[in-house]
């Protein structure tokens, strides 16, 4: 099977390692891809979001199959965009229709699909520039702390928590006012807060059936303790302690058959993965928010742990299948680390060479996934805030997460950030 990914970060190389592990991978081709994914396949250089390259690359390649990594070519409509033509119409395209994106696109459109399928979550008021007065009254009147959303992709910068009402009323006014989000931020949800411990569980399905293929904890905050402001994710731990049997029963029956069930009476073609973002509060799961695919860091964490072939997964998506598939995963703890440039979240600096990663020990067992990396000549230098992950193994949490530190050592480039207390609530 001839496969095209989309993506270019670390999640793309991880998917783009599990991808190639499969016997049903001929050729892997990577959109436009980083310089990790380089040695899996063969990168393009085409962006994510540009429809007619994708598509006569898909052509010319004799491309089976479209894995999309990131959120947004999705929720442009990309799976709408090659099915509706006769050229690719063909071809399976992992990921949820542009309607079904919504589920991500849209805060306030999943908070209503939530409501109307008796999904536990927050409770929440929408408002625009034509109640914005309304917007401000209703903020004076919750309770602290309280988290303001701008309703559409904001590069997952669009949460604020706010501890006081002037912090809550400042970022309301830069999303509606301001539109320091852009048009994500014409429309605001103002949602309560959940107190509780997060974790995310990850779903295939083909809009019928489903198999959860893995969960992990991810640790947004720049800083050691969970201090500092919030990144794109600074690394993650699967699996989690606190999820056993009870609590994933929890989660089946409460929140990810509804939704399932949703998707089927609204008519969602969604054929693709669901990131369920949830909150532990007391022992019971609440949904945070969901995501139209594989989250970054958890990619790199949860597929290593996914000992059934991917592929064969996604094609068992496709023909109608999925629900006998058998998964199975690997009897280990593991811990995902991420090293970020000097400055990230904020700004930060590019070209500064990585050292090292050419020069690991050919017996280490942890994985190194390549995410905001570029190559000029012969070095790989940083190009991104988020830099690399290591993904390492081990019989305890605890011995992952150290196994994790030893590598990232081995590697270096000027100003490198990573945390050193990744899962550091669960000692042991």
């Amino acid at each position: 099977m001839n496969i095209l990914l989309l993506g270019s970060g670390g999640r793309e190389h991880a998917l783009a390692w599990k991808i190639t592990a499969s016997p049903h991978c001929s050729q892997l081709w990577i959109a436009p891809g980083n310089p990790g994914t380089a040695a899996l396949g063969t990168n393009l250089p085409v962006g994510v979001n540009d429809f007619s390259a994708i598509r006569q690359e898909c052509i010319e390649k004799g491309i089976d199959m479209l894995v999309v990594g990131p959120e947004e070519p999705l929720v442009n409509g990309i799976y709408d965009f090659f099915k509706a033509d006769e050229a690719t119409s063909h071809i399976i395209v992992v990921g949820p229709s542009r309607a079904a994106a919504q589920l991500e696109g849209s805060k306030s459109f999943s908070k209503q699909f939530m409501q109307r399928h008796g999904i536990p979550t927050a409770s929440y008021a929408t408002f625009t520039a034509g109640n914005y007065e309304e917007g401000k009254e209703y903020i004076q009147h919750q309770p602290l702390p309280v988290v303001i959303k701008a309703d559409g992709l904001a590069a997952g910068k669009g949460v604020v928590v706010a501890a006081t009402h002037d912090e809550a009323l400042k970022a309301f006014e830069q999303m509606i006012r301001e539109q320091q989000f852009g048009r994500a931020g014409d429309t605001v949800v103002v949602e309560s807060f959940l107190s509780g411990i997060e974790v995310s569980v990850f779903v295939l399905t083909d809009g019928e059936s489903y198999q959860i293929i893995g969960h992990a904890k991810d640790y947004k905050r720049v800083g050691e303790g969970d201090t500092g402001p919030n990144t794109g994710g600074m690394g993650c731990i699967s699996p989690v302690p606190f999820v056993d049997d009870a609590f994933m029963q929890k989660v089946t029956e409460r929140i990810i058959e509804p939704t399932i069930a949703g998707i089927r009476a609204e008519n969602l073609i969604y054929k693709g993965f669901i990131f369920f973002g949830l909150m532990n509060v007391g022992g019971e799961p609440w949904v945070i928010e969901y995501n139209c695919r594989m989250g970054d860091p958890e990619t790199e964490i949860v597929l290593p742990l996914l000992q059934t072939d991917l592929v064969a997964l996604l094609a068992a998506m496709d023909n109608g299948t999925l629900a006998d598939a058998n998964i199975a995963y690997f009897d280990k703890k593991g811990a995902t680390i991420v090293a970020v440039s000097e400055g990230y979240p904020g700004n930060y600096p590019k070209n500064r060479k990585i050292e090292g990663l050419d020069t690991l020990p050919p017996d280490t067992q942890a994985l190194v996934f390549q995410a905001g990396t570029a190559q000029i000549g012969e070095d790989i230098v940083t190009a991104g805030g988020r830099v690399l992950a290591v993904t390492a193994f081990g019989e305890t949490l605890a011995s992952a997460v150290q196994h994790a530190t030893t590598t990232l050592k081995q590697m270096h480039f000027q100003g490198m950030y990573y945390r050193k207390d990744i899962g550091y609530e669960f000692p042991g």
